[in-house]
């Protein structure tokens, strides 16, 4: 699926971003959990202690997460700008959002917006589902309340994690 975002300079030129979305091939975990590590220390590692951004570090480099996702028991999609990855959301259980990450020279064009999008149907279509869940971090919460996600507790905090549990009806 190809979608045309906003747009962003390069150079003195505008130009259209043309980003595809579609399941992340196996060669590409490692740009995917570079990519989620790059941006959560640029953006939310300040809201974690050293216990939670050591947490995040051992969940993104988990191999038993690997061999889920190559088993396909975790489900991995991409946004390409040109072959670049330069977004990536993944799913567990069939209906959680586990991972959501936009490259910083990305943000606010639309493309965090099209990935819950896209897992939403891919959620409804071929999980069958018409719910999905989220723990969001400090740093994201606005951002999926603005997609339509709505608190279904209080932020809690595990293993040094900061959170608060969402959920979005799918129509």
């Amino acid at each position: 699926m190809k979608l045309e975002f906003g747009r962003r300079t390069r150079g003195n030129v505008l130009k259209p971003v043309r980003i595809m979305v579609r399941p992340a091939y196996r060669e590409e975990w490692d740009d995917a959990m570079a990519l989620a590590w790059r941006t959560f220390m640029k953006f939310e590692a300040k809201d974690y202690t050293p216990e939670g951004i050591e947490s995040f570090r051992d969940f993104i480099t988990d191999t038993v997460l690997h061999r889920m996702f190559v088993m396909g028991a975790y489900q991995l999609f991409g946004a390409y700008d040109n072959g670049k990855m330069v977004g990536m959301i993944s799913l567990r259980n069939e209906t959680h959002i586990s991972l959501l990450f936009v490259d910083e020279k990305y943000h606010r064009i639309g493309i965090g917006r099209r990935l819950i999008e896209y897992v939403s149907d891919y959620v409804l279509n071929e999980e069958g589902h018409r719910l999905i869940t989220v723990n969001a971090a400090p740093y994201a919460t606005g951002f999926y309340h603005r997609v339509g996600f709505i608190d279904t507790d209080t932020e809690q905090t595990n293993d040094g994690i900061r959170y608060t549990p969402m959920e979005r009806s799918i129509t």
